[in-house]
């Protein structure tokens, strides 16, 4: 059995609140924390990536599955090399319009992640001249499209959708920023506050990354037929969309995504329409494992 604490209270060890994403890419992340070695080593909660990040800026935990730009905007730590990446076509971050992309001029967003509103935001600039105004709402493509110009899905809600059989303008956003950099594109890393003691966590957490990788087949059956996708999708995505490991060319796409973020001007950031009261709403939608 793992054992890992952060602190003690008067002597007594204080095991860590760990805050992980609900979307299918976490799975292989958690999978010993959930049911492996790990299992005891936390506890373990989760959440919408904007949420996770509020929890740990805020102290509701000691770590999570934080979005970049959050990590970057509130001087998180990170605690491993694992992360959630992709070097191409990612599938699980979709963009959708019946319009031609130049003519973008509004956005509706689910708020569950601000990393991605950015990365949208940064696409539709450099790559169209585009630089619409952002909304948060639900993620239901067809209300999304009847308000805005143009909508993001990420995560479960993306997956859930057939982009070429939808009719509609689409782009994947990972395959959209490897066109324009040549790099990987980091959406998510585990991430704690400077302060915190974390001492013992990143081995329950690449303890926890080795038993589910070891553990696919059983995450592909299980999550298949939890979340409604076939086990062909699921699989494909895990073994093809999904990079879990930060290595050098990983590096490089996040600080080029973190430059070009930070590059946007006050009108243009993606928090100018995805306030922490729409991060509030996209967490009490997500149903908990």
């Amino acid at each position: 059995m793992v054992h890992s604490y952060l602190s003690t209270n008067g002597g007594t060890p204080q095991k860590p609140k760990i805050c992980a994403v609900s979307y299918l890419n976490t799975a292989p992340l958690v999978w010993g924390l959930l049911h492996g070695p790990q299992k005891d080593a936390a506890d373990l909660e989760f959440a919408v990536p904007s949420e996770c990040a509020r929890r740990v800026v805020e102290g509701g935990a000691d770590l999570g599955i934080v979005p970049v730009i959050e990590m970057d905007r509130h001087g998180l730590t990170p605690v491993s090399s694992l992360c959630i990446a992709c070097r191409g076509a990612v599938r699980s971050i979709l963009l959708f319009t019946r319009k031609r992309w130049e003519e973008i001029e509004t956005l509706a967003a689910d708020a569950g992640s601000r990393t991605s509103v950015e990365l949208a935001r940064i696409v539709l600039r450099e790559r169209f001249g585009a630089s619409p105004r952002v909304a948060a709402m639900p993620p239901d493509l067809n209300r999304m499209l009847a308000a805005a110009d143009a909508a993001l899905l990420i995560g479960d809600a993306a997956l859930a959708v057939e982009p070429e059989t939808s009719g509609l303008e689409w782009l994947d956003l990972g395959q959209a920023w490897f066109d324009l950099t040549g790099l990987p594109m980091v959406f998510a890393v585990w991430a704690g506050r400077r302060t915190a003691a974390l001492d013992g966590v990143e081995a329950v957490l690449e303890g926890s990354f080795s038993y589910g990788w070891a553990s696919l087949d059983a995450i592909i059956r299980s999550e298949a037929e939890s979340r409604g996708f076939s086990r062909e999708l699921v699989a494909g995505y895990f073994e093809r969309n999904v990079v879990y490991r930060m290595g050098a060319a990983e590096r490089a796409g996040l600080e080029a995504y973190l430059a070009a973020a930070r590059g946007l001007d006050g009108a243009e950031r993606a928090g100018r329409g995805i306030s922490d009261d729409d991060a509030e709403r996209s967490r009490r939608a997500v149903p908990q494992r």
